[in-house]
């Protein structure tokens, strides 16, 4: 799993990268980390997400999986959709929007996720644990930054924020049974006599 990666966070201090401070990503992680235990409490996969734009939260997500039974309602697809009404609601335009947009993650974004967050072109994606199993922005897959014609824009990712809370949780998750989990279907040998 990734620890807190220090490099990475001097960096977004010395850039001051779409306007963040480290207390504010401090302040934006602690959100997620919240959305993540409330997606826990529901029996979902922990992960929690916030979409920020000019200090403004305009789309937040947890995963909502279990609950819809819909596999593409991870915590990024649900903020992506906020964020898309909060563009209507405001009249401005998605793409200007995107373009400035920050997503806070506590787990790396899957290989979905991370191909959807590309095409919608957001610029930073500051995540928490890996995810090594799914991980789109370098752990199974690289979507963030390969060179891949005709899907947007790479974007930049910072690792390490809260990433042991993150996994905690993930954890947690993973030791307690879930109940919307496909029963077994391993076949029992017979025997010959």
């Amino acid at each position: 799993m990734a620890e807190e990666a220090p490099s990475d966070r001097a960096e977004m201090e010395a850039t001051g990268r779409q306007g963040e401070t480290a207390a504010e990503v401090e302040v934006w992680m602690d959100r997620a980390i919240g959305m993540a235990k409330e997606a826990l409490e529901n029996g979902e996969v922990p992960v929690g997400c916030l979409m920020v734009y000019n200090n403004e939260v305009i789309g937040k997500g947890k995963n909502e999986v279990n609950e819809t039974k819909n596999a593409t309602r991870h915590a990024e697809m649900v903020a992506i959709d906020q964020a898309i009404d909060w563009c209507h609601q405001q009249k401005k335009r998605m793409e200007e929007v995107f373009l400035h947009t920050v997503l806070y993650v506590t787990v790396e974004p899957c290989i979905m996720c991370a191909a959807a967050l590309r095409m919608m072109k957001i610029p930073l994606v500051v995540y928490g644990c890996q995810n090594e199993r799914f991980g789109g922005c370098g752990s199974v897959l690289n979507i963030s930054s390969d060179t891949l014609t005709g899907t947007g824009e790479p974007f930049q990712c910072i690792a390490g924020y809260r990433s042991e809370e993150a996994v905690e949780m993930l954890k947690t998750f993973y030791r307690q049974e879930n109940p919307n989990a496909p029963k077994s279907k391993v076949r029992k040998k017979e025997c010959s006599k």
